[in-house]
């Protein structure tokens, strides 16, 4: 997957864009892992905004990469051009990884590769793209959908965490984590968090839950409960979980299990420490419950994920 074609043409929105070069076009300076080939595929000399973009390869190039992206596409009251839509059908017949950003699902779907796939984009057009392709199974809740060759975002924010999902699924936690600290953005949101939240994003030290999230992360090798969070913070459980929905867009307990599936990552990653030593590490009790709860995250056992991401030698 370690090439990546940016599928252009007239009418994309320049910040997904953007946010897709800036992931895939250079590596942080700590990281020694071979990093994309990226390039810019399109038909002629392409505009979007005030901006004109020359793509150093045809749409018919896109089969030859491993991970095809789709940028938002701006008019989707339009059909997205034909000649982008066989493009992008055909990359994926040809075994390419394909993901769109914002309004790209709309290209994805002209192209069918939705059908039947759970997929989402922008909430202020997720209407528009149910009603326009039935067969869509649309989820308007959620900031990215990974159905393993084919991949959707909501808008903006969201697709700089697609794009980062891409970079943790191919090199890593660590990497990605680099990544995100060169762009100076939030390391990793689920897919599955909710694309807002019913209060403003308030500042990193003033909300309600500015001293107890760095408590938890100080404490992921104790078996937290939810009353115990509430006990921390001086208020209900109840309480607790209206502000965690607030800030956070999820509930505490999947917010708790996120950070210890990420601290096992990390351990996995960095050391050499077996499965039962990162289960005490990360509060999982046991081996077996760090399995099944890693595996139902990411898809793979810990054993798996250590072999891909880690030249530390394996003692599971």
């Amino acid at each position: 997957m370690n090439t990546v074609a940016l599928a252009v043409t007239d009418g994309m929105l320049h910040f997904e864009l953007s946010v897709a070069h800036e992931v895939f076009g250079s590596a942080p300076d700590d990281v020694t892992v071979p990093w994309y080939d990226l390039a810019v595929c399109g038909s002629d000399a392409v505009r979007f905004g005030r901006f004109r973009l020359e793509p150093d390869h045809a749409l018919d190039r896109l089969p030859h990469f491993g991970t095809v992206i789709v940028p938002g596409w701006a008019d989707v009251d339009e059909d997205p051009p034909a000649g982008l839509v066989d493009a992008v059908r055909a990359a994926h017949e040809a075994g390419a990884r394909v993901a769109s950003l914002c309004t790209g699902a709309f290209v994805l779907a002209a192209a069918g590769l939705l059908d039947g796939r759970r997929a989402t984009t922008h909430w202020a057009h997720t209407r528009a793209l149910a009603d326009r392709y039935p067969r869509v199974e649309v989820d308007p809740d959620v900031l990215y959908v990974d159905n393993g060759s084919v991949l959707t975002s909501a808008g903006k924010a969201a697709a700089m965490d697609l794009c980062l999902h891409l970079v943790r699924l191919d090199h890593g936690s660590a990497v990605a984590n680099a990544v995100a600290r060169r762009l100076v953005v939030p390391p990793h949101r689920d897919g599955g968090q909710a694309q807002f939240v019913t209060t403003p994003v308030p500042a990193p030290d003033n909300h309600p839950l500015a001293a107890l999230l760095p408590w938890v992360l100080e404490r992921l090798d104790q078996p937290l409960t939810v009353e115990d969070l509430a006990r921390q913070a001086g208020m209900s459980s109840r309480h607790l979980g209206r502000h965690f929905r607030a800030v956070t867009g999820t509930t505490p307990l999947q917010w708790l299990l996120t950070q210890r599936i990420r601290r096992a990552q990390e351990l996995l990653e960095t050391t050499d420490a077996g499965v039962d030593t990162i289960a005490a590490a990360t509060g999982m009790g046991t081996a077996t419950t760090l399995r099944r709860h890693f595996n139902r995250t990411l898809g793979v056992p810990p054993d798996t994920y250590r072999r891909t991401f880690s030249a530390h030698p394996a003692r599971l």
